[in-house]
């Protein structure tokens, strides 16, 4: 049977709200009842309830982090980044997902009733926005990854250069004398998405636009239609590796070979770009700093330090491997073979 903070008051002669005092430090007890309440927390082998102690001490030394799912391509290593930094710190995770519609909100806001974290990371679901802002509204502190180009004031940010990165994916290709690419998109209303498609026509126009959904399927029939189309295009810019994956099985099962025929460049490189058929070039997101980043940011306002008003802006990275390759002729210098610098502002 658990032991509980009764039985330890019992057994120490003291009231319940002493044994609470000197559990958390808080309250004037004298020291030889504090010796005796410690000498009988360790006799009983009491262990007090985390959640307890830090409610009454005014935390929980626990954060919260808010995602969509935990199946998108890039999110464990943006996980992997706040788990490593709040763990660095001795706080504790509690992840929530919204995966279950209006069943995930409940559970997410009775988490919050209840203050078990003290602050809140988010990758942000869809249609939750109003709902995070009405936190932070009530004093909670929350820091953003990934805003999708919304840039809301009432909380700090961690993004990533997706103009840029759109930028320098067409640079690539068009030194590659590429002039005729199709860009294959995510959903138009992510800010993310605009970004991307806009840095890349500033360098390469192009008025081949598929409008896509991030799957391996909206990437393998934008090529498929283009293809049954007879419309003739050279390249490929993908908005997540995981449509480019697609745009290659579909170019493979037509006989295009790649990158001779068409070169293909995609986005995030998340794993699986490394083992692709050909391995894919890639603009690079650092999604594991993004997590750290937006943890150390968060951590540092929980101990009193004030956010930053701005985004804080992490580079994106131009990856070079056979999908892509710089053809002989348009190389020039030497490079690294896996990591071409490409994106900084």
């Amino acid at each position: 049977m658990r032991v509980t903070i009764a039985d330890v008051a019992r057994a120490a002669g003291v009231s319940k709200t002493t044994v609470s005092r000197v559990i958390n430090t808080k309250g004037e007890v004298d020291a030889s009842t504090a010796a005796r309440v410690r000498d009988v927390i360790a006799s009983l082998g009491y262990v007090p309830s985390s959640g307890a102690v830090g409610l009454a001490r005014g935390n929980s030394r626990t954060v919260g982090m808010l995602v969509p799912s935990l199946t998108w391509a890039w999110m464990g290593e943006v996980l992997q980044g706040v788990v490593d930094t709040v763990e660095a710190a001795g706080y504790g995770l509690l992840l929530f997902t919204f995966n279950r519609g209006a069943d995930s909100v409940e559970r997410f806001t009775t988490q919050v009733s209840a203050r078990a974290f003290d602050g809140l990371l988010v990758v942000e679901p869809e249609n939750t926005l109003d709902k995070i802002i009405a936190l932070s509204h009530k004093g909670l502190p929350v820091v953003l990854i990934d805003d999708r180009g919304s840039h809301p004031d009432d909380f700090p940010s961690v993004v990533t250069t997706n103009h840029e990165g759109g930028a320098s994916a067409a640079r690539h290709l068009l030194a590659d004398g590429r002039s005729r690419p199709l860009v294959i998109t995510g959903p138009e209303r992510f800010g993310c998405v605009r970004d991307r498609l806009g840095g890349f026509r500033e360098v390469l126009p192009t008025d081949l636009v598929a409008v896509g959904d991030f799957t391996e399927l909206s990437g393998r029939l934008a090529v498929e239609q283009l293809l049954a189309a007879g419309t003739p295009f050279d390249s490929v810019f993908a908005h997540n590796d995981i449509s480019a994956a697609g745009a290659l099985r579909a170019l493979r099962a037509a006989g295009r070979s790649v990158p001779d025929d068409i070169a293909v460049v995609g986005f995030d490189d998340i794993p699986m770009a490394r083992h692709t058929e050909p391995p894919l070039t890639t603009v690079r997101q650092p999604t594991r700093r993004m997590g750290e980043t937006a943890a150390r940011m968060l951590l540092g306002h929980l101990g009193g330090t004030t956010a930053p008003d701005e985004p804080v802006v992490l580079p994106t990275e131009l990856v070079v491997r056979q999908s892509a390759p710089l053809a002989a002729v348009n190389a020039g210098p030497a490079v690294p073979a896996d990591s071409v610098s490409a994106s900084r502002t």
